[in-house]
């Protein structure tokens, strides 16, 4: 429930920057100084094996001018970062020993990272594997 807060929240505080800009005179500043960047996410975590299955949480991250969605929002913004925001190509953790349980994740992100459409879509075997792999893009709940 909490997910469906935050993501509430910053879609709210879309839509009244949006409302601000359309109530503006003619005169006002061009769509390109809207305060979001071209770095942001939503993300999806659904128990089981497809995303139309189970439990789905969704969180907004937004990466500039501050990282902000989520209490781990600055550390997957700057993991995204050294990435160039291919999540597959954030670095595994190395040290994490996750259990051979199979209890499947699927994640999905949609957005745009530097202008770049983003598109990611994969089932883990597990959320302890996810974060392994994903860093502190997927934790939206720590």
């Amino acid at each position: 429930m909490t997910y469906l807060t935050r993501v509430t929240t910053a879609a709210g505080a879309l839509l009244a920057c949006a409302g601000l800009f359309a109530a503006a005179p003619a005169q006002a500043a061009p769509r390109t100084s809207f305060p979001l960047s071209d770095n942001w996410l939503y993300l999806t975590v659904v128990r089981g094996e497809t995303a139309q299955s189970g439990d789905r949480h969704g969180t907004l991250l937004l990466c500039d001018p501050v990282p902000l969605g989520y209490a781990r929002a600055a550390e997957a913004c700057g993991e995204l970062a050294a990435a160039n925001g291919d999540i597959a190509r954030i670095p595994q953790k190395k040290e994490v020993f996750c259990q051979m349980i199979y209890a499947p994740v699927t994640v999905h992100a949609h957005g745009q990272w530097n202008g770049q459409p983003i598109d990611y879509q994969k089932t883990y075997s597990n959320k302890c594997t996810m974060e392994a792999q994903t860093g502190a893009v997927f934790a939206t709940e720590h």
